[in-house]
């Protein structure tokens, strides 16, 4: 391995790690049930999921068949967000349906249920990408990934939780930047040209 993909190994390593160490450090964590926790961390690990996604399509990480595994994560996306919801719900059955049927007082939550739903919008238009062309697709894709980074971003912006204000604030300035880089990029607009 080159010194140019240890260190972008390196850097990812460091930049997704720390809000999970900080997460698991925060006394906001000291009473609650496990299951509680694991939902949490579920969420934080989608979040850092956001982040590697299109660092894959772009093919800035080396040495890994960058597409393949772009599919894979997707998958895990799709899972960490299941394992977030369902264990909210097992915590807190009449709040989580308030959420999934946008009814929910809190506005993060909405934004969360928004993001949640066009990350199951992704994944569906990725099982289907053959059947609908490449070119639609690619611009359905790019939609339902900016509503997944922008409602994740600001659903976990307004939760005042266990990452702390400057891991959240530098994890969601990533995302949101990687994803602009990919979209800029990928230019999926052009379709709209032709």
């Amino acid at each position: 391995m080159t010194l140019r993909a240890t260190l972008i190994w390196a850097g990812l390593l460091a930049v997704v790690s720390i809000p999970l160490i900080v997460a698991a450090r925060s006394p906001l964590l000291e009473w609650r049930e496990p299951i509680y926790i694991a939902a949490g961390f579920a969420g934080i690990l989608g979040l850092v999921l956001l982040l590697v996604q299109p660092l894959l399509i772009l093919g800035a990480l080396p040495g890994i068949p960058a597409r393949r595994v772009h599919a894979w994560v997707g998958a895990g996306l799709v899972f960490v967000v299941v394992v977030h919801v369902v264990g909210l719900w097992i915590t807190s059955p009449p709040d989580v349906v308030d959420v999934l049927l946008f009814r929910s007082p809190t506005p993060f939550a909405i934004w969360g249920a928004m993001a949640m739903w066009a990350v199951f919008a992704a994944a569906l238009l990725a099982a289907v990408r053959k059947s609908i062309g490449l070119r639609v697709w690619r611009l359905a894709h790019t939609i339902a990934t900016s509503v997944v980074v922008i409602g994740t971003v600001i659903h976990v912006w307004q939760i005042e939780g266990t990452m702390g204000d400057l891991s959240k604030t530098a994890i969601c300035v990533l995302v949101l930047g990687t994803i602009l880089w990919a979209i800029g990029k990928r230019r999926a607009w052009l379709v709209l040209r032709r």
